[in-house]
């Protein structure tokens, strides 16, 4: 897994969601010093409990100046991330993940932050010539959400090349699971993520488990994806960090696990670890899903030295542990 460097200090930026959250816990573990930045419009107080939070927007420049004084390293977590939204309205993706994130830069460079890691997605690559899908796949998002995250990306290649800033893009497959404490998860509202919908049909708590068209040319008909543990993700940003402290180059990586899952083997797992049956209810293809999205994620274990070591009945089973945990009870409760 690699050894840390220097305590550092970060700011996360979007640190009390779902992914940043268990970065920041790590990160933290391994002796850095944690600063959330957050506007908790989707992120949850009680995920950054033990670290240093400032509730703030991006847009705030003079509360952002202050949170990045004396800050080694930025990690952008901070966007809308649902496609089926992005697309009924385009301009909150671009006013939040593209506008925002721009006055995010100026701040970092104003201030002179040296290294910054962005959550990027494998959405900036649209729809697969060739699967396992490499970073030398062209970007050619389908989506106003994987057109933001290239803006982005485009944004960052600039500001290195301009001001001097070294990054490291991320682009994540399918974000799963839970921390296996059980003390934090994944919190969205609605849900729109498979594994915890499916959770939610085999406990009651949803009626039906909707799959999005049976008649792919896969396997079994379902679309196959590639599901990484969010505790993996969080992982490959500690050496994300440590690369950018000894390289003079900013990376730009896929982060996956190499292996695909279709549909129905995904509901087939949670059957199996809550002992439950989901039902479900076969709809028709949604526009835009390619049958099959699985990464090849070699460079990022030749850069980085990451790679992916949690299975999908362990991303399966930590998220079902977090379901029946009070944490989560609770927020239901309040919700």
């Amino acid at each position: 897994m690699g050894v840390s460097k220097q305590p550092l200090k970060v700011l996360l930026t979007g640190g009390a969601g779902y992914i940043g959250s268990h970065t920041a816990r790590l990160l933290a573990r391994h002796g850095h010093n944690i600063v959330i930045y957050d506007n908790l419009s989707t992120g949850h107080r009680f995920l950054a409990d033990g670290l240093e939070l400032i509730p703030g927007d991006l847009r705030d420049g003079a509360k952002l100046q202050n949170a990045l004084q004396g800050i080694d390293a930025v990690l952008h977590f901070a966007a809308f991330t649902y496609v089926e939204e992005s697309v009924r309205d385009p301009r909150k993706y671009f006013e939040n993940n593209v506008m925002a994130g721009l006055a995010l830069l100026a701040a970092v460079v104003e201030a002179r932050v040296p290294h910054f890691v962005f959550s990027s997605s494998c959405a900036v690559y649209g729809l697969p010539a060739q699967i396992p899908m490499s970073e030398q796949a062209p970007r050619l998002p389908i989506n106003p959400y994987g057109a933001s995250k290239l803006a982005f990306e485009h944004a960052l290649e600039a500001y290195s090349q301009a001001y001097g800033l070294r990054f490291a893009s991320l682009r994540y497959f399918n974000a799963a699971g839970a921390d296996e404490s059980g003390e934090i998860g994944e919190l969205h509202e609605p849900e729109t993520h498979l594994i915890p919908r499916a959770l939610e049909a085999a406990s009651g708590l949803r009626r039906e488990f909707d799959v999005y068209g049976c008649d792919y040319s896969t396997t079994d008909g379902t679309c196959v994806r590639d599901y990484i543990h969010v505790n993996d993700l969080a992982e490959a940003h500690r050496l994300a960090l440590n690369y950018l402290l000894d390289s003079e180059t900013s990376v730009a990586v896929n982060l996956g696990s190499g292996c695909g899952s279709s549909i129905l083997e995904v509901l087939a797992e949670v059957e199996k670890v809550t002992g439950q049956v989901v039902r479900r209810r076969i709809c028709s293809r949604r526009a835009g899903d390619p049958p099959v999205l699985v990464a090849d994620s070699r460079r990022a274990g030749e850069l980085l030295g990451w790679q992916s070591s949690r299975s999908l009945h362990e991303i399966v089973a930590s998220a079902w542990n977090w379901m029946k945990s009070k944490n989560y009870a609770t927020y239901h409760k309040d919700a």
